[in-house]
């Protein structure tokens, strides 16, 4: 399943006995690796259940789609409340949050400018990396490619070197040589990210990440989110419940717009919350990841893998075979409905934020956001069949969007409070 440009675990999967044997070790475990405190178990986040609350109505029962309701925490037998993967994820975000706004306090102490004002005299073959990013994101992205030309220089650069980091992780296991691919070289790529984040890159394209993470509050946290991704991929193919395909998500997709949010920049007369942008942007990578598991169910199930919430499979009537075997029926239809109508509601939830970000970022980003949506209504107008026709949005369509996300983009940010 590819990234999309613009965790790992689930406590579910570690209390069914991957080297997980007690709740104490789940717990443990989710308090080292992501520093949950352990407050937040039992269902007791207080603060932490307030803001998270819009978000969590996109996540409807799928018995009842008007309901509002929120997920369950993930519950052994015992009954205890263990975290969520929104919880998981939310803890990520705060701690980007922390780290952007730590150093906004210091760019007023200290230089009393902003990351696009700086005008930096890169190395000859560091300006050459850069230059063959801008070439990679151009041949493989061209309509966003085309965005980030509006943005200021050294925006475009950095969203050029994140976008081909994560091409090249998306590489190992979906490329040419996947099938060669195994967990220790995953480990290898990870530690190889740790080096460039402390100024030891391997190559020069990593050395343009490695600059870039010095120049903008990038944390290094999403990008080995999106490496555990690759190692999903590598041993998973099929997903329990939303929870889980969510962390999923996030793992692949979600983690590259909270790479993205601090390059792109939030726009100065903004008056949202840095919170907010951010979860904006994860449902926004939520929102794409989504639509590319509906567009591509058959192209999945020939690969022997479903990216499809089994739970929701099973209450609507539908089963494994009825994939493999591509079987367009009515209730194939009604869950095809209830799978649109969650992505939508990220999409929605997405749109919000990105009025937020400064000018020169909302256009492009704006700009994949809509033609992203419309391989929605591309799956619809297939009747729904998935399985051997291929949604797809026409060049005309999509030369269409253009101009309205222009127009969108030129509208000022709410002066109301934005939330999430």
């Amino acid at each position: 399943m590819s990234v999309v440009m613009f965790l790992v675990v689930t406590p579910l999967e570690l209390s069914q006995g991957i080297g997980f044997s007690s709740e104490k070790k789940i717990r443990d475990f989710a308090f080292t690796k992501y520093k949950i405190s352990p407050k937040f178990y039992g269902g007791n986040y207080n603060g932490k259940k307030q803001r998270l609350r819009s978000v969590s109505s996109i996540f409807a029962d799928t018995k009842n789609p008007e309901s509002s309701q929120k997920l369950p925490i993930v519950s052994t037998s015992t009954g205890d409340a263990l975290v969520s993967s929104e919880q998981l994820v939310y803890d990520v975000i705060l701690k980007q949050v922390a780290l952007a706004q730590e150093q906004q306090r210091s760019s007023r102490v200290l230089l009393d400018v902003r990351p696009d004002v700086i005008s930096p005299n890169p190395t000859p073959l560091l300006k050459e990396a850069y230059e063959r990013c801008g070439e990679v994101c151009a041949e493989y992205a061209k309509t966003f490619y085309l965005g980030t030309l509006l943005m200021t220089p050294e925006r475009r650069k950095a969203i050029w070197a994140i976008y081909v980091w994560c091409r090249r992780t998306d590489e190992l296991v979906d490329g040419p040589n996947a099938s060669h691919i195994t967990p220790s070289a995953l480990d290898r790529w990870e530690a190889k990210l740790e080096d460039l984040f402390a100024g030891r890159p391997y190559d020069m394209l990593d050395a343009t990440l490695s600059d870039t993470v010095t120049r903008f509050p990038v944390d290094i946290q999403p990008f080995k989110d999106m490496i555990d991704g690759m190692r999903m991929d590598l041993r998973k193919s099929r997903y329990k419940n939303f929870d889980e395909l969510y962390l999923y998500c996030y793992c692949v997709a979600g983690t590259v717009g909270l790479m993205s949010v601090p390059v792109m920049g939030i726009a100065p007369e903004s008056e949202a919350t840095t919170e907010s942008v951010y979860n904006a942007a994860l449902a926004l990578g939520i929102a794409n990841q989504l639509t590319n598991i509906l567009r591509d169910v058959g192209e999945d199930a020939r690969r022997g893998r479903i990216y499809l919430p089994l739970d929701e499979l099973e209450q609507g009537g539908i089963t494994e075979d009825d994939i493999f075997a591509g079987r367009v029926t009515d209730k194939w239809r009604s869950f095809m409905k209830k799978q649109i109508k969650r992505a939508r509601l990220f999409f929605e939830e997405a749109e919000k934020g990105i009025t937020q970000l400064s000018q020169a970022s909302r256009w492009p980003v704006l700009a994949a956001l809509f033609l992203y949506r419309q391989i929605l209504d591309e799956i619809e107008a297939n009747d729904y069949n998935n399985f051997t026709k291929r949604a797809y949005v026409g060049k005309g369509k999509k030369l269409l969007s253009l101009p309205v996300a222009y127009g969108r983009s030129l509208i000022k940010p709410t002066s109301k409070r934005f939330k999430v």
